[in-house]
């Protein structure tokens, strides 16, 4: 699955609810570790999301803190560490999606 395409709809997602993709931006960069230039380029090459995760410069150490049922499933539960990934960027956009404030979302 393309990460460049799943991506623009996390912005309409979070746009939908009064969001910016700014913020889609900054919880995809501080999950990642990528500058806005580097997460531009894997948008621009059309990276699928192995490649986007094996690249990012660094996950944040505070992943282990997102907990919660994306799709029915529980985040921390899943198993495939790329899946695991993958669920851990919906989670946050889904909570940015339902108005929770960015601290929050950032885990701080």
């Amino acid at each position: 699955m393309a990460f460049a395409k799943v991506y623009p709809l996390y912005v309409q997602k979070a746009e939908r609810k009064n969001r910016t993709k700014d913020e889609v931006d900054q919880v995809i960069r501080w999950l990642t570790g990528y500058s806005q230039a580097q997460l531009e380029r894997q948008i621009g090459k059309g990276a699928d999301f192995e490649t986007f995760f094996a690249e990012a410069p660094a996950m944040h150490p505070n992943t282990s803190l997102i907990k919660g049922v994306v799709c029915g499933v529980r985040v921390e539960e899943v198993e495939d560490p790329l899946m695991r990934k993958i669920r851990y960027l919906d989670k946050l956009v889904d909570e940015l999606a339902k108005g929770k404030a960015m601290e929050k979302v950032l885990r701080r």
